[in-house]
């Protein structure tokens, strides 16, 4: 089996197929221009940078495309990165096929699916789970494939998916724990809480930002999708289940200078938001373990106020 990224360790020689993630033509102090690349294949990410780019070069290598780099695995500011000696284009066939170099979800996409339909049933608030089955009805495709993110967390095929699921098993945690939350109200805004990504972002293969991405963001997006159900549902948007509902979506980045136009105020909201930012925190430092050698240091995480973690020699207990 060909060797992937991060089966590389620090200072590894290294020759391998990636696809080129993102590619940034900038300037270099010398006034030459180079190229800031993000390759991917199933194992992550990692940054390179090709220096003293012409123009054929800039031409050549995009985004979506499979390359051969010689390099060497590096440590650039506490950050892993891909040291290009050479590099270019595949010419094998086998590399047009991009789903090969996307990193997936870890969990079988039907299962998710059929556990999502398990939760519904639970959704015992007509309202809610009229708004909550039409939206997904109308975003699956989108929903089950999509990444949650470009690149902080969950930033892969099934992402979004995998990242809503993980917070409805919590969910369902502090629901046996603490019997005055909603369950109808919790986990309908833990379905649907990151739903507009569907639209924020482009899919699975090369992220962006989409325009609307950009310039109105998921929460909104979502806050929007809510009502539009209600118009095809013929339900008033005015009553408290929406109200509340629309309140989930709006306040789960529990702070304005995170986005959220309102703070949570129901204890369903500041619960999801807490879920929210736990699955996130977990993912992203223990994705960022996965890649380190035991007694070492991980890359800086920017998604975790830019700290590293240290990963101990000692096994780890499991339950």
């Amino acid at each position: 089996m060909e060797k992937r990224l991060y089966d590389y360790e620090l200072d590894d020689n290294l020759e391998i197929y990636v696809m080129i993630e993102s590619c940034d033509v900038r300037i270099a102090k010398n006034g030459k221009k180079f190229l800031a690349l993000t390759f991917q294949d199933k194992s992550g990410k990692m940054d390179g940078k090709f220096w003293d780019a012409g123009e054929k070069d800039i031409e050549m290598f995009r985004p979506g495309i499979v390359v051969a780099v010689k390099g060497k695995r590096e440590l650039y500011q506490g950050n892993p990165q891909l040291k290009i000696f050479n590099m270019h284009p595949s010419n094998d066939p086998a590399h047009q096929n991009l789903d090969k170099f996307v990193e997936t979800a870890p969990e079988n996409i039907e299962d998710l699916k059929e556990e999502f339909n398990q939760i519904i049933f639970q959704i015992t608030n007509p309202t809610m789970n009229r708004v909550v089955r039409y939206l997904l009805n109308k975003y699956q495709e989108e929903f089950f494939i999509g990444p949650a993110a470009k690149k902080l967390h969950h930033a892969y095929r099934g992402g979004l998916a995998y990242h809503t699921v993980s917070i409805l098993r919590l969910a369902q945690v502090v629901v046996n724990q603490y019997q005055d939350v909603d369950v109808s109200l919790l986990y309908s805004g833990a379905i649907i809480h990151d739903l507009g990504k569907v639209r924020e972002l482009t899919g699975p293969i090369n992220t962006e930002y989409t325009l609307e991405g950009n310039l109105v963001g998921h929460i909104v997006i979502a806050d929007e999708e809510i009502s539009k159900a209600c118009q095809a549902l013929k339900i008033d948007e005015n009553k408290e289940d929406i109200l509340l509902l629309k309140h989930m979506i709006l306040s789960h980045h529990g702070l304005l200078e995170y986005g959220s136009p309102v703070r949570p105020r129901i204890l369903e909201a500041e619960i999801l938001h807490q879920l929210d930012h736990l699955d996130a925190s977990i993912t992203q430092v223990s994705d960022a373990l996965s890649r380190t050698q035991a007694g070492e240091f991980s890359e800086r995480l920017f998604g975790m106020d830019n700290r590293s973690f240290y990963k101990p020699n000692h096994p780890r207990q499991k339950p």
